[in-house]
């Protein structure tokens, strides 16, 4: 079943047809296990049906604890992740089995993500709105070979040029170029993801997305904050 009419209009990029055995990965996405963010289970397997987004990495700030209980409980295949705090900015570890504490120095994140056989993917690079990696150890980290994949569209990013910037990063350093929606609200997923082949895991996963098509726009809708009852981001 194709996107429904309410998400085309929100997202018109739902629509266009998607190259035969591709599926659409959200790379950055969080759910009411994050700090900052309110979205029930329930919203959220009613947002992933109405785009028809294939597969949605669960990146909640500090814990994979929502990604872990939600994986069999969404109409997609959900990637484990975390967006970790560095002592120097925010790093994505993707298949994880264990929640990476906060403080850490990046090298100490990326090296924990490798050890757990996890990706590294950096979200949001250049944004001065966001907790953003500080461009120094951005380039350490290229440089010494830590990082699998730069974030080349978030959503959330309003300044069209910082995505282009990490595009021309992730192209110049020969790095996977990702796109997430970093939706914090039911209605921002869908807004950007990749169309690439499909995957059995980080070890078909990098080369895939680095044969993807980035697909997305700027979408930050308000937050409306409400009252909940806080999930524990305690580790298992």
């Amino acid at each position: 079943m194709g996107p429904s009419p309410e998400a085309v209009a929100r997202h018109p990029h739902l629509a266009a047809p998607r190259p035969a055995g591709t599926v659409r990965v959200d790379l950055h996405s969080h759910t009411m296990w994050s700090g900052d963010c309110t979205t029930t289970p329930d919203e959220l397997a009613a947002a992933v049906a109405a785009t028809g987004v294939d597969v949605l990495c669960i990146t909640d700030h500090g814990t994979i604890n929502g990604a872990v209980a939600l994986a069999a409980e969404l109409p997609c295949r959900v990637v484990v992740g975390e967006e970790v705090r560095s002592s120097r900015g925010e790093i994505i570890g993707l298949f994880l089995s264990e929640r990476i504490p906060a403080g850490l120095t990046p090298s100490e994140v990326c090296t924990r993500v490798r050890d757990q056989g996890g990706l590294v993917y950096v979200p949001h690079p250049f944004d001065p709105m966001r907790a953003a990696l500080a461009p120094e150890a951005l380039s350490a980290l290229v440089e010494d070979g830590l990082v699998d994949a730069i974030e080349a569209r978030n959503a959330k990013t309003s300044l069209e040029h910082l995505n282009r910037r990490a595009a021309a990063l992730a192209a110049r350093s020969g790095l996977a170029a990702g796109a997430g929606s970093d939706a914090h609200v039911p209605d921002a997923l869908g807004a950007a993801y990749v169309e690439m082949a499909d995957f059995d895991g980080p070890a078909t996963f990098l080369p895939a997305l680095t044969g993807g098509s980035v697909v997305g726009h700027h979408c930050d809708p308000p937050r409306r904050w409400r009252p909940r009852i806080v999930p524990s981001t305690r580790a298992y």
